[in-house]
C-alpha cells in the first residue's frame, strides 16, 4: 500500500453520522431515487453484516477522515449487489473509489459470487466510466420518475481468478 492509498475498513456503527452524510449528499447530488430512505445505513449491521458475512460494508480512510464508503448484499447465492458507493468531492479522483471497488470485488469473488449488479443515475458520468473500467456491462436502461436508471452487471465466473 502507498501513502495516497487510503486504508479501507469494516463501517462501525460509530460511522453512521457520516456515511449518513455521505448518503443525503447523494440525494442532493440526484444520485439517489427520491423513494431511497437509506434505512440500510441507519441499519448497518442487520443490512450487511448479519448474514454469515455473505454481505458487507467498508469505509476508505484518508487524513483520519472517512473519504468514502461502499457496501455488498447477498442477493441470492450466487448474485450479490453493490450499494453506497461515494466518495467526498474533496476526496474525487484519487484512487477512492476504484480502491472500494476493487474491495468489494474481491470481497465477491472470495465468497464464490458468480455475478454482482449494481446501478447508477444516467447522470452519473464518472461513475458509470469507473463501473465499465473494472468490467461491469449495462444490462438495461430503466425510466421512473422521469429519471433515467443504468443497471450494470459483471460476471465473475467468467473472469479466472488469479492463482
Amino acid at each position: 500500500m502507498t501513502a495516497d492509498m487510503p486504508i479501507i475498513r469494516y463501517a462501525t456503527s460509530e460511522d453512521i453520522p457520516v456515511l449518513r452524510e455521505l448518503f443525503e449528499a447523494g440525494v442532493y447530488e440526484g444520485q439517489v431515487h427520491i423513494n431511497d430512505t437509506g434505512a440500510d445505513i441507519e441499519q448497518l449491521h442487520e443490512a450487511y453484516f448479519s448474514q454469515d458475512a455473505e454481505g458487507c460494508f467498508w469505509v476508505a480512510v484518508r487524513d483520519s477522515e472517512i473519504a468514502g464508503m461502499i457496501g455488498v448484499q447477498r442477493l441470492d447465492d450466487s448474485v450479490a449487489e453493490m450499494r453506497r458507493l461515494r466518495v467526498r468531492p474533496q476526496y474525487r479522483r484519487q484512487g477512492i473509489a476504484s480502491a472500494l471497488m476493487e474491495h468489494a470485488i474481491r470481497f465477491c469473488r472470495d465468497r464464490d459470487y458468480l455475478k454482482v449488479v449494481l446501478d447508477v443515475r444516467v447522470e452519473r458520468q464518472p461513475a458509470i466510466q469507473l463501473f465499465e473500467k473494472f468490467g461491469f456491462y449495462l444490462s438495461r436502461i430503466r425510466e421512473q420518475d422521469g429519471r433515467r436508471t443504468l443497471d450494470f452487471f459483471v460476471d465473475l465466473y467468467s473472469d479466472p481468478r488469479p492463482e
